[in-house]
Formats: C-alpha cells, sequence, structure tokens
C-alpha cells in the first residue's frame, strides 16, 4: 500500500468522525437552543438528551470491546456507520422527548463501533514511522473538525432565517449527508487489512498501570463535553450575534483540523501521560475562557483554542496504546479508553444542567468543568510509560 494511498485512507476513516462524532454527537450544542425554545426545555432536560446520547455511547463501547475479538474492525465500522446516519434522520422525524431520548441513545450506541475502529485502523496505516503514525492517528480525528467547520457555518445561520421549528429539517439534513458520506468511509475500510491475530487477541490488559491515564480520560471527558453542550446556549444568553456564533463553532472545527500539525511532535515522543496533561489543561483553560472574559472576542479565542486541544485528548490516549502495549492490544485499549471517556461524558451535561437551573446561569457549570479538567492535568502528569518494551 503507498503512502499516499494510505493518507486518502485517513481521509476517508475521518469521514467516519465527521459522522459519529461531529454530527451524531456535537452538533446538538448548535440545535439544543432552537430545540430548548421550540420544546420548551428547561437546561435538565436539555443536559439528559446528550446524557442519553452518551449512555448509548457507553453501551457501543463496551458492545465493541465484546466483539473486537470476533468481529472485524472494517465490519463495525461499516455497520455503526450506517446506523448512525439513519438515527440521524429518525430525530427529525418527531418531537417527544422520549422520541427523541431513544434515538438520541441509539445514535451514540452505533457511534462508539465506528470511532473505535476508526482509530484502530488508523494506528496500523504507518506502522514503522512514528512521526506519520502520529500525524494519521491525529489525523483521523480531524474528521469531527470538518464536521463543526460545516455546521458551525451553516447552521446558525439558517435558524436565524427560519426560526426555531427548523431544527427536525437540520436532523433530516445532518442524516443525508451522513449517509452520502458513508460510501467513502466505507470504501476506506475496505483497504485497511488487519492481521488476523490482531483480530482475534484476547490478551488481557495492563489497566492497573494505566490507571493514571485512564482516570485523566474520564474526567476529560465530564469537563469538555460541558462546553460542547452549552456554550452555544451560553453565547446566545449573553447576547452575542449570529455571525459571532458561527464563528466560533467553525473555528472549533479549524483548530481541531490543525490540531494534527500543531500536536505531531508530542504525539511522537512521548509514552507518559503527558499529551494527555497538556490536552486537558488546555481544554480546561478554554472552557473557563468565556466566563472570565464574557465577550465577543473571549468567545471566539475560546473557541480556537477548544479546538486546538479537545481532540488531541483522544489522540493522545490512542498514541500511548500504541506506544506501551503490543500491536494486538491496541483495539481492546482503545474500547477501554473510550467506555471510560463515555462513562466521564454521561455526567457532564445533566450534572452543568442542574447547577445551571439551580444557579440561573450556565456560567457556573462551565467553571466547575473548567475545574474538572485542571484536575484531569494534574492526574495524567503522575502516569509513566508502561514498564517493558515500548512499540516504536
Amino acid at each position: 500500500m503507498t503512502v499516499s494511498r494510505n493518507w486518502w485512507i485517513v481521509l476517508g476513516l475521518a469521514f467516519g468522525v465527521t459522522v459519529s462524532n461531529a454530527f451524531a454527537r456535537f452538533a446538538y450544542g448548535l440545535i439544543l437552543p432552537a430545540m430548548q425554545t421550540d420544546l420548551g426545555w428547561s437546561y435538565t432536560q436539555s443536559g439528559w438528551i446528550n446524557t442519553a446520547n452518551t449512555l448509548g455511547y457507553i453501551g457501543g463501547a463496551v458492545l465493541a470491546f465484546a466483539i473486537i475479538g470476533r468481529v472485524s474492525e472494517r465490519r463495525m465500522f461499516a455497520a455503526g456507520l450506517l446506523v448512525t446516519g439513519t438515527c440521524l434522520l429518525m430525530c427529525g422525524l418527531g418531537d417527544g422527548f422520549w422520541y427523541l431520548t431513544f434515538w438520541r441513545f441509539f445514535a451514540g450506541v452505533s457511534g462508539a463501533p465506528v470511532f473505535i475502529a476508526g482509530s484502530a485502523m488508523a494506528a496500523t496505516l504507518f506502522p514503522n514511522d512514528a512521526r506519520k503514525n502520529a500525524l494519521a492517528i491525529a489525523g483521523y480525528f480531524g474528521g469531527a473538525g470538518l464536521g463543526m467547520v460545516l455546521s458551525g457555518g451553516l447552521l446558525p445561520g439558517l435558524f436565524h432565517l427560519h426560526g426555531p421549528a427548523l431544527w427536525p429539517l437540520v436532523w433530516i439534513g445532518l442524516g443525508v449527508i451522513s449517509l452520502g458520506l458513508a460510501p467513502v468511509s466505507l470504501w476506506a475500510a475496505g483497504q485497511v487489512h488487519v492481521p488476523s491475530h490482531i483480530v482475534h487477541c484476547k490478551a488481557r490488559l495492563p489497566t492497573r498501570e494505566m490507571q493514571f491515564e485512564l482516570l485523566s480520560y474520564g474526567l476529560f471527558a465530564t469537563g469538555h463535553i460541558v462546553y460542547l453542550t452549552f456554550v452555544i446556549a451560553w453565547a446566545q444568553s449573553i447576547g452575542l450575534s449570529v455571525a459571532v456564533l458561527s464563528s466560533g463553532w467553525v473555528l472549533i472545527g479549524l483548530g481541531i483540523i490543525l490540531s494534527p500539525f500543531a500536536w505531531r511532535p508530542i504525539l511522537a515522543q512521548n509514552a507518559s501521560g503527558f499529551p494527555l496533561a497538556m490536552a486537558c489543561a488546555i481544554t480546561g483553560l478554554a472552557t473557563l475562557g468565556p466566563v472570565m472574559m464574557p465577550d465577543a472576542v473571549g468567545f471566539v479565542l475560546s473557541s480556537f483554542l477548544f479546538g486546538l486541544a479537545v481532540f488531541v485528548g483522544p489522540g493522545a490516549v490512542t498514541a500511548f496504546g500504541r506506544k506501551n502495549l503490543p500491536e494486538p492490544q491496541w483495539g481492546k485499549a482503545v474500547s477501554v479508553f473510550t467506555v471510560v471517556f463515555a462513562v466521564g461524558q454521561t455526567i457532564g451535561p445533566v450534572a452543568a444542567g442542574l447547577i445551571g437551573d439551580a444557579t440561573g446561569t450556565l456560567s457556573s457549570g462551565m467553571v466547575a468543568a473548567g475545574i474538572i479538567l485542571f484536575g484531569a492535568c494534574l492526574l495524567a502528569f503522575f502516569q509513566k510509560p508502561l514498564a517493558g518494551k515500548v512499540a516504536r
């Protein structure tokens, strides 16, 4: 397989993250204000819908962990991608609270295997070149940035022109785009040939030795999802314009796209928890930024900083597994990290919603999220490289 072909495969796999994360998970933050207005939801109800999605994500991650030794990554990726696109379509065909809870839940169930299988496949593309491998892993996660640029560039303006009642058509549109991207992603997955000894590996993961990385990643998930869920609603509450809202979300996406190039040396050279610690610290600073500077400048700067760091977290733990574990364990390691991540994300939105309802402002929830992210940073600093031979 040629080097140039590998990069096309990375792009195709990255479209899977565009669907499973940027559309099926993060776009809710853009659509939430319209749904909240049109449906009369409280902050707690708004947070619950995202928590339902994350509960599904936990289920999907556990399912992926259970079947990864018996079902190939490409099949997990393909099935999850098609089901996720269908769930997005269904979100636009009803407005009942529990109806939407159901489809948001199953979008999470199907999205997790896409994320896990795609990252495991991306990690195999440049096995003998640490820098290219780090760029491929980070580039794969950059697919979320593309989805955020697209949704951020379009959705705020559409809601401004047509009003909050447009939200069902937005979900349908995201579903159509997702299914339209599927053939490219399915082609890319079909080009990756994972050796059979990797698919059928049953080796035990050294989770105790990875405890600081795991705990930090869980807290990272708890903190960062608050920003993605509520920052647009917060920005609207202080009167920022539609143009500023759109610019902020696009800048998050651009930051995600650019982050592989900025972080490649750190991911390539470190086998410890240092890359995750840095990602947590910068994401925490970005989460506190709008509260400390509650104006358009603060929001825009915060958005770009957040984008530069947020997907370095998943990239850091994927690279950590590749550098510290034998190749047959990479897929299982990604699954375990994703389960921990999903558990952490379950807590964040509904907790921030409860705090927002209790205090009458979302700022307090964002402050709590920032503090949690700095706690995650401290934990990650304690993670050392695992004993034994480190993969290169």
